[in-house]
């Protein structure tokens, strides 16, 4: 067997063990006195008021997907920041040749030692970078804040949402009159048509 072989073998053998010896050691150790106060169903707790069986209100999964989105998004600002504080420092024209093939190795992720002078990033090449994943980012930037607002508009946002605007609401619902107004008035004729 390979020398990988036996190192694959010894990870998955940890990686099995890890988790299930403290789940068999506390099956032996943990003392098993139930109670009903123990074996009582709560949640964050707060007992229980009626069927645990319920559905949960859809606004719990639109928030957790809309944190998870634009949670994702964000994450992608570091590889660019990365890539653009490297361009930018590139960019100054007072570096030493040394330090521009450093800087050029790392930003172009090759290994170290392998760029010359002559295939170290330029101070204008460095600069035409930096610019493009400006622009790039504002781009980026852009669509999400796009997103952004169609879910801020939407209502999405808002945890507690109305059905209907006021104006909504006041155009549906006719005035009534009060019972006794009505009672006094006289009866319409009926228009047979």
């Amino acid at each position: 067997m390979t020398d990988l072989g036996i190192h694959l073998l010894l990870f998955i053998a940890v990686a099995i063990t890890f988790p299930l010896a403290p789940l068999i050691l506390g099956y032996f150790l943990r003392p098993d006195l139930p109670t009903p106060e123990k074996d009582a169903v709560y949640e964050c707790g707060e007992p229980t008021i009626g069927s645990s069986y319920i559905q949960f209100d859809l606004r719990f999964y639109v928030v957790a997907l809309l944190f998870i989105i634009f949670d994702v998004e964000v994450a992608f600002f570091f590889p660019w920041a990365l890539v653009f504080g490297g361009a930018t420092q590139l960019a100054d024209p007072t570096l030493s040749e040394g330090t521009r093939m450093v800087l050029s190795d790392r930003l172009l992720d090759v290994p170290a030692g392998t760029m010359t002078a002559q295939t170290a990033l330029t101070p204008e090449t460095a600069q035409t970078l930096a610019l493009t994943g400006f622009f790039d980012i504002l781009v980026f930037f852009g669509v999400l804040l796009v997103g952004f607002a169609y879910v801020w508009k939407r209502g999405d946002l808002d945890w507690v949402r109305a059905m209907a605007s006021p104006a909504k609401k006041a155009a549906a619902v006719p005035p009534t009159t009060p019972v006794i107004e009505q009672i006094h008035q006289e009866p319409q004729p009926v228009q047979a048509g």
